[in-house]
């Protein structure tokens, strides 16, 4: 559906979008290449393994990733020209979760895109990008406008929905399920293929924002026929480990299908997507590659790895 390595010509309009190596540029330099120029030495000794240790954790992978990766290095004696190949099969055992890392999506069906994350890290915005992405494919797409405590988050949509050419439901300081129910009913009648439910991400109060999910997901849930659901988690990706911290709230609270990093274009910590595949065995199925409305695009595993070590 995306081709993130289109070929480009050298003078690049300004409108194009950037290769997946280019949003990545900097993820690639703490991932990959502080890791390998930590190394000088052929045979890598302790204090290297230790060099090698903390560009990990600086790139974001966590500590006890970064522990078991290091572990695994000097277990297996691997040396410095093995030390790429071997991150490289690393990686891509760790995303190689048994879980799809496409959208769930039929056209003969409602489908029905749950999305949630804290405030600021890009949730409305994505949600427009989406709703874009699959009007420009041909569905019809209804937004519903579940943050109605905060007036400013159901303004925003609503510009985002003109802006994508999408209908979109709104009731300032409705009760957000009860909306919810409304808008899936609304879709059924009026012949929508795909509704996208925003949410409300106030984690300052999280035991009242926890509670509101639970009662969102649960109507979805009761509404369900013949339809697909999917609940995606919105992530910052300038914010790094705070990410697996947010991913592990929301998953209690809602269990998350799949993951949506923004802003992911200038980060040095695009590791955060390995970190949660570790830990909690959730893909990443978006990426922000930019802020203009098509800059949104499926994550790819194996072009993920490819673009990290290429």
């Amino acid at each position: 559906m995306f081709n993130f390595f289109k070929k480009k010509s050298d003078e690049k309009e300004n409108n194009e979008k950037k290769s997946l190596k280019e949003v990545l540029s900097n993820t690639i330099n703490s991932l990959v290449g502080n890791v390998i120029n930590s190394v000088q030495n052929e045979k890598i000794d302790e204090f290297e393994l230790e060099n090698i240790e903390t560009m990990l954790i600086k790139a974001d992978l966590g500590v006890d990733l970064a522990l078991e990766i290091t572990e695994e290095i000097k277990n297996k004696n691997i040396k410095l020209s093995e030390l790429k190949t071997f991150l490289k099969e690393k990686f891509s055992s760790i995303l190689n979760i048994d879980k799809d890392d496409k959208l769930k999506f039929d056209k003969d069906k409602l489908n029905i895109y749950f999305v949630v994350g804290v405030n600021g890290a890009g949730k409305t915005t994505l949600i427009g990008k989406l709703a874009n992405k699959f009007k420009k494919e041909g569905s019809k797409v209804l937004l519903v406008a579940g943050d109605t405590f905060r007036a400013a988050a159901e303004e925003q949509l609503d510009i985002w929905s003109q802006r994508a050419g999408v209908d979109i439901l709104r009731e300032d300081k409705a009760n957000s399920a009860a909306l919810v129910y409304k808008g899936i009913d609304k879709a059924r009648i009026e012949g929508y293929n795909v509704v996208i439910i925003d949410s409300a991400g106030r984690l300052q109060n999280k035991f009242n924002l926890i509670e509101e999910l639970k009662k969102i997901k649960n109507v979805i849930l009761k509404k369900l026929q013949n339809d697909n659901l999917e609940t995606i988690l919105v992530l910052d990706g300038s914010q790094g480990q705070n990410g697996l911290n947010q991913a592990l709230v929301f998953n209690e609270a809602v269990e998350i299908d799949s993951i949506a990093i923004t802003k992911l274009d200038g980060s040095a910590k695009g590791g955060i997507i390995l970190s949660i595949a570790k830990q909690l065995k959730l893909p990443a199925k978006l990426i922000g590659t930019g802020e203009k409305i098509d800059d949104l695009e499926e994550f790819n595993r194996s072009e993920f790895i490819s673009a990290l070590f290429e």
